[in-house]
């Protein structure tokens, strides 16, 4: 303290300007020293704090002891802190292969586990999968054999792993984080040894806004993680909620690399069979090679045969017009029921430009750090274009979010020339930085009111790169009203998850806008969603058919040119479903005989998928957790599948390692998502992945520091 009090003086007593001013040992003087010197101390410790926790990633030779590889630094591979000292990262690559028959998409991926380390490892690696595929196999390879991964409740599962991997035995565990988000950890991977893991999963291809749309996720963008963030009111004279940190925070929060550093290579190959004519084969994200092997069969492969898993993969194809589907089912029997998938696209004609209300539309947009680069560009860029798409008798806002939300206009305004002029220019001025706040932004949306003579809706663009889906769930649903929330999905690897839950709940629709030349296109579609009648007030009729359940049970409503998707058990054979609504106050009808399906496997596999969705959706509406967790415990073990509550745990027989050697456990590191940037993302100042809380106690321990030795000073003086 002698040393900081000497420097004080150093900087104010004997500073000749400060002097001519009048400062002398006056209050504010002693102020504005130990404001310096706090900031000094700040910046230092600060500094230290980075250089402490920054992941270490360094190169080192085969046979190298971990201690010696610290002092090899280089562009390479991760190294990780274990509790046997600093280790090289395993690494994985991935091969997937899908099959495609009409509708139904089956995929096979491969993961290769690889040491490249001297010691005994556990390899920890989160991935992402669609977040509406039934994931229903694993495989462990062991030499030539494959050792098949049996379903069994999480927590069992987890006890079968972890005795597996004390007493040295091979052994994977596949866990569900998210829908969208799984952890495969492999224990006893030996040194500068590979071990392959295979999973399986099964998900419907839709067709949507005239042509067909598969996605293969292979990146996971930053998932921010707020904490003490308040929320909404539960209900009518409820207190608001407070959201402490999510509890698995850690579980969805793997190593990420920066922008120049690649790894974790990935193969895609497609065998789709349409059994029709295809007018146009494409991926909007990466560059392809199509074979084609007869009407409507082709092979697609990456043009490169890997690349980086740093985006997610779309491939579209658009059937000829006289092929264009207006109706699919597929059905299964198992075990003496039948199951069905039908989809149904119902018509458009004479329906473009019908809306008969003005709207009132807000439109919210993240600018936190995970944002910042390409994604940015394409919000920006998507965001005028929906601005200048407004009529002039629609009403319009603008919030922008990252640590906090701000409106562009105190309430909703007119859509003038001038207004439109002025959000125009507070669009071009928008950047990413900061955190990602949603649930205010969200709010600010929703909690507004409008006169019934007007159509609500909020247009929400972001990433989605939340950890807390759940708490933002139930703000949507308390909040919503007569509101419809439209999200629009952002970036090369956004989460899609909460995309189309957040929209779901919303009574609206997801679009998803891949890179910055599909903007205008995406845009164009969901104008056109916004702008036209709803098929609205779905009910289905099954009082021919006896034993049936249906998912979902509540039908949502449909925007122009979606599909409608139901899965349908039965305990017998034949019968119809029948479908009503309305649209623009019209009557719309379809039927659909059972016997007209066409064979498909799987169907009982989607079918449960279908219902542990809804039955963890009813969570939001107030289901007690027990009953939910108990009865899609009941059916994910029935039907083989991997849930919130289920695992597939698959071990070998033979120990490989003595329970005396140590084995370390390492989490794979991950691609940073392509156009990203690394600094916006983990940068000092809270952004999106990192942990406000420990900066905030960080800043108030600073602060403490700060007016100590000011107290210190002024008695000194005194």
């Amino acid at each position: 303290m002698r040393r900081i009090g000497r420097a004080r003086r150093e900087i104010i007593e004997d500073s000749p300007r400060w002097r001519a001013a009048g400062w002398g040992r006056s209050l504010w003087r002693e102020c504005v020293a130990w404001m310096l010197l706090s900031a000094a101390i700040a910046i230092t410790v600060g500094g230290v704090v980075v250089l402490l926790t920054t992941p270490v990633r360094a190169a080192s030779a085969p046979g190298e002891s971990p201690a010696s590889a610290v002092d090899d630094i280089g562009a390479g591979t991760l190294l990780l802190h274990t509790q046997y000292g600093v280790m090289r990262a395993p690494t994985v690559a991935t091969d997937v292969e899908v099959r495609i028959s009409g509708m139904i998409a089956r995929a096979v991926v491969t993961q290769r586990f690889t040491n490249p380390s001297a010691d005994w490892v556990e390899g920890v690696y989160l991935f992402p999968l669609p977040d509406d595929a039934a994931v229903d196999h694993l495989r462990l390879r062991v030499g030539e054999r494959y050792i098949e991964g049996v379903i069994k409740e999480r927590s069992m599962a987890k006890r079968v792993y972890e005795q597996a991997k004390r007493e040295g035995k091979r052994a994977t565990l596949l866990e569900q984080e998210r829908p969208n988000l799984f952890t495969n950890s492999v224990a006893n991977i030996g040194p500068y040894e590979s071990v392959e893991v295979q999973l399986e999963y099964q998900q419907i291809v839709f067709f949507r806004d005239e042509e067909f749309r598969l996605r293969v996720p292979l990146a996971i963008t930053p998932r921010y993680v707020p904490g003490g963030v308040r929320l909404a009111e539960v209900g009518s004279g409820a207190q608001p909620t407070v959201a402490t940190d999510v509890a698995d925070a850690e579980r969805i929060s793997p190593p990420v690399l920066t922008e120049e550093q690649k790894t974790n290579p990935v193969s895609v190959h497609i065998e789709l069979d349409m059994g029709a004519m295809v007018e146009r084969i494409e991926s909007p994200t990466h560059a392809i090679y199509t074979t084609t092997h007869g009407v409507g069969r082709f092979t697609i492969v990456l043009a490169d045969a890997a690349v980086p898993a740093d985006r997610d993969f779309e491939l579209r194809w658009i059937p000829s017009l006289s092929d264009q589907p207006h109706a699919a089912l597929f059905t299964e029997e198992v075990d003496g029921a039948f199951y069905h998938l039908l989809m149904v696209l119902p018509p458009d004609e004479g329906v473009e430009g019908a809306q008969p209300l003005a709207r009132e539309v807000v439109f919210i947009i993240d600018v936190s750090g995970s944002m910042a680069g390409t994604s940015m560009e394409q919000a920006r860029a998507a965001l005028a274009l929906a601005i200048e798409r407004l009529r002039t008798y629609d009403r319009f806002n603008v919030i922008a979010f990252n640590n906090r939300p701000w409106t562009l206009f105190s309430a909703a305004r007119p859509a003038s020339p001038a207004n439109v002029r002025q959000a125009l220019a507070f669009v071009r001025g928008l950047d990413a930085n900061g955190g990602t706040e949603m649930a205010s932004a969200l709010s600010a949306a929703l909690g507004a009111t409008n006169d019934d003579s007007t159509l609500r809706q909020v247009i929400f663009l972001t990433d989605g790169a939340v950890g807390n889906e759940a708490q933002l769930f139930s703000l949507i649903h308390n909040q919503l009203g007569s509101t419809r929330l439209f999200t629009v999905g952002i970036g090369g690897a956004p989460n899609t998850h909460f995309m189309r839950k957040a929209a779901q709940f919303g009574r609206g629709s997801y679009t998803y806008i891949a890179d910055a030349a599909d903007v205008h296109e995406r845009m164009l579609e969901l104008f056109r969603k916004l702008e036209n009648p709803v098929l609205s007030d779905l009910r289905l009729d099954s009082s021919d058919i006896t034993e049936v359940e249906s998912w979902p049970q509540r039908l949502p409503d449909l925007y122009l040119r979606e599909p409608l998707l139901i899965a349908v058990r039965t305990g017998e054979p034949g019968g119809s479903l029948h479908l009503s609504g309305q649209r623009d106050g019209n009557q719309w009808d379809f039927s659909q005989s059972l016997d007209a399906g066409s064979h498909g496997e799987g169907m009982g596999v989607m079918w449960a998928r279908y219902k542990i969705e809804a039955l963890m959706d009813s969570l939001r509406e107030g289901a007690e957790e027990s009953s939910v967790r108990a009865e899609v415990v009941s059916v994910a073990l029935t039907h083989h599948l991997v849930s919130k509550y289920t695992s597939l745990v698959a071990v070998d027989v033979t120990p490989v390692r003595a329970p005396t050697t140590p084995l370390a456990t390492q989490s794979v590191p991950v691609n940073l998502p392509e156009g990203m940037v690394h600094a916006k993302v983990f940068g000092r100042l809270p952004q999106t992945g990192t942990a406000a809380p420990l900066q905030v106690a960080f800043g108030a321990v600073l602060l403490a520091l700060g007016l100590l030795g000011f107290a210190w000073q002024r008695a000194r003086a005194h």
